[in-house]
C-alpha cells in the first residue's frame, strides 16, 4: 500500500525584499514523509492556504511586534516582519475552525502560538535569567518532560513566561518553558528549540513524524 504524503506548509521569514527558509526545514519535513510547500506571508490567502495543506509549520524568525498585544517592544528586539506576524496571527485565528489540522511551531512558532493563546513572554532574557547564554546563540542543552528527555538546539533570546491556555509539555533546567501543546486538538505543538536541526532523532525527525502522521489521519 502507498501512503499518501501530506502536504506541509512551511512558512517563511522575511528579510528585506526576500522570502527565506532554511533548506533543514524543508528536508525533514520530506525525510519525515510530508510534501513540503513553502508559503509566503500573504494574510489574504490564508483560507487558500488552509485548502491546499494538510498541516503547517510555523518556521523560526526574529522578534513578535508587542504592541500587537498591548506591550511595548523591548528596544533590543529584532523585530519581525509586520506582514508576516499579521499573516501567520491569521493561520492561527483560521485554525480554531479546524482543529483537526496539525501544527508544530518552532522558536518565534511556538512563542506566537502562547501569545495568540493569551500567554506572554519574557522579551530579554539577558536582563532576567543568569543562563540566558544556555540558550543563545546556537547552544545545545537538555530539556525534560512529557515528549521526553535529551538534548536539543536552541537559539533565542526570548521565552514563553506564561503559556496562555496551552499546556506546558517541556522545560530547560533553567526553567524555561521549551514546549507547549494543546492537548484539545489533533495535533498542535510549539517548540523552543529547532527540531529540523536536532541530532536527537526523539526530539527532532521524529516531532515532524508525528506531525505528518497526524495530517495523514
Amino acid at each position: 500500500m502507498i501512503l499518501m504524503r501530506p502536504v506541509i506548509g512551511i512558512t517563511a521569514d522575511v528579510e528585506g525584499e526576500a522570502c527565506k527558509l532554511r533548506r533543514t526545514y524543508f528536508t525533514a519535513v520530506e525525510q519525515a514523509g510530508g510534501t513540503p510547500l513553502i508559503i509566503p506571508p500573504c494574510p489574504d490567502r490564508v483560507e487558500q492556504y488552509l485548502s491546499i495543506c494538510d498541516g503547517f509549520v510555523i518556521s523560526g524568525g526574529d522578534d513578535p511586534i508587542m504592541e500587537e498585544y498591548g506591550k511595548a517592544t523591548h528596544p533590543q528586539a529584532t523585530k519581525v516582519d509586520p506582514i508576516r506576524q499579521q499573516s501567520e496571527c491569521q493561520l492561527l485565528d483560521a485554525m480554531r475552525d479546524h482543529p483537526q489540522v496539525p501544527l508544530l511551531g518552532v522558536c518565534w512558532g511556538m512563542q506566537l502560538m502562547a501569545l495568540h493563546a493569551g500567554g506572554d513572554i519574557d522579551q530579554c532574557l539577558q536582563e532576567t535569567l543568569p543562563t540566558w547564554q544556555d540558550h543563545y546563540p546556537q547552544t545545545v542543552h537538555t530539556i525534560t518532560g512529557s515528549l521526553g528527555e535529551g538534548e536539543v538546539m536552541s537559539h533565542h533570546r526570548q521565552a514563553i513566561s506564561d503559556p496562555g491556555t496551552l499546556e506546558i509539555v517541556a522545560r530547560a533546567p533553567d526553567g524555561v518553558i521549551e514546549a507547549v501543546c494543546d492537548p484539545d486538538r489533533r495535533f498542535y505543538l510549539g517548540v523552543q528549540w529547532h527540531p529540523e536541526r536536532c541530532n536527537n532523532i526523539h526530539l527532532g525527525l521524529a516531532l515532524f513524524q508525528q506531525h505528518i502522521d497526524a495530517a495523514r489521519a
